[in-house]
């Protein structure tokens, strides 16, 4: 029985450390070890062994098992070894090969005009408020004095959803919607995309951004409008930067007026960028018609205010020197790239 044992066992370990793979480590485990294996076999004929051997014989029986046990598991951690050291060199990775580059993204020129606008005018108190593109034809014409027979109404140059909703024309019906919730002080630029039916060109565009500044207290005069617009233009485009008002004519303000700044390319001597003239038109603005604050609920007796709207693609197209407003809206690369 001995000498059987020890065939058993010296088979097994020489097809163990002939094993390529771990399939046959787990052939020679059914083959030894399973239920009908060589050693199972061995066992069921324990019978035939004279009671006081079969201790002796028990104890070969474990110990051989143990010992092709130990080997199995030896030779699995082997085979294991090679195959992952096979794979190390079968995906090996040349470091001098170049990199990769992954593409990272960049902000809009609008998305940084947007954001030097509003840093400079939360850095002055302001809130910044946003409101529906999808707008009442209430809040976005009558609530800012635009009366039913005013052309801006006409269909030709606002879209409308039905005869009460239209696409926003211009941030202002924020300022309404404000006022008609708020008790003064108010202090806020609202900014946002708006619609208008113009023709695709250089410097139009049938969807557009703006951001408009609203101001509301008590004593609010034109000079503070000034000098609002003042600290705006030169936190913008320089300390050197000079402002002139021109007077206007818009519905909810009253005085109204243009503003133009030096041109911070000649500094206002005139070149090409400013067609010679010295300065460039940025903003409209105006203190806010009296009726338009009876409308929201506020006494123009005791409050006055002022307003003022810039165009945000006309601050991007004239801070990055950029010559058609096209050029925001195609997503090519080779302009994006360049902010």
């Amino acid at each position: 029985m001995k000498e059987r044992l020890e065939a058993i066992r010296e088979q097994a370990i020489a097809k163990i450390k002939d094993a390529k793979d771990i399939s046959v480590l787990n052939d020679v485990r059914v083959e030894i070890l399973g239920k009908k294996g060589q050693l199972t076999e061995v066992l069921k004929g324990m019978k035939d062994v004279a009671p006081e051997d079969r201790p002796k014989v028990g104890q070969l029986v474990n110990d051989t098992r143990k010992r092709i046990e130990e080997e199995l598991e030896n030779g699995k951690k082997d085979l294991e070894a090679k195959a992952r050291e096979a794979k190390l060199k079968a995906e090996v990775i040349d470091v001098t090969l170049p990199a990769k580059k992954n593409k990272v993204g960049h902000k809009h020129p609008n998305t940084l005009a947007l954001e030097e606008l509003e840093r400079i005018f939360v850095g002055m108190g302001y809130e910044v408020v946003e409101g529906p593109e999808v707008e009442f034809d209430h809040y976005n014409f009558e609530a800012l004095n635009i009366p039913e027979n005013h052309p801006a109404k006409d269909e030709q140059d606002t879209f409308y959803i039905n005869k009460n909703i239209v696409l926003r024309t211009q941030t202002s019906s924020v300022q309404a919607r404000v006022m008609e919730k708020t008790q003064p002080p108010i202090r806020i630029v609202s900014p946002g995309r708006v619609f208008r039916s113009d023709q695709v060109d250089a410097t139009h565009s049938p969807s557009f951004h703006q951001i408009e500044g609203l101001v509301i207290d008590k004593n609010v005069t034109m000079a503070d409008l000034k000098g609002t617009l003042e600290q705006f233009a030169k936190e913008l485009f320089g300390e050197n930067t000079k402002i002139k008002f021109r007077p206007h004519h818009f519905p909810f303000t009253e005085p109204s007026a243009e503003v133009d700044v030096t041109c911070f390319k000649c500094g206002g001597k005139g070149c090409r960028f400013c067609k010679g003239e010295g300065w460039i038109e940025i903003l409209g603005c105006g203190m806010v018609h009296p009726h338009v604050l009876e409308m929201c609920g506020i006494d123009p007796k005791e409050y006055q205010g002022f307003a003022f709207g810039v165009g945000l693609e006309r601050i991007a197209l004239l801070k990055y020197e950029i010559d058609d407003m096209r050029l925001l809206y195609e997503n090519d690369d080779r302009f994006l790239n360049q902010f």
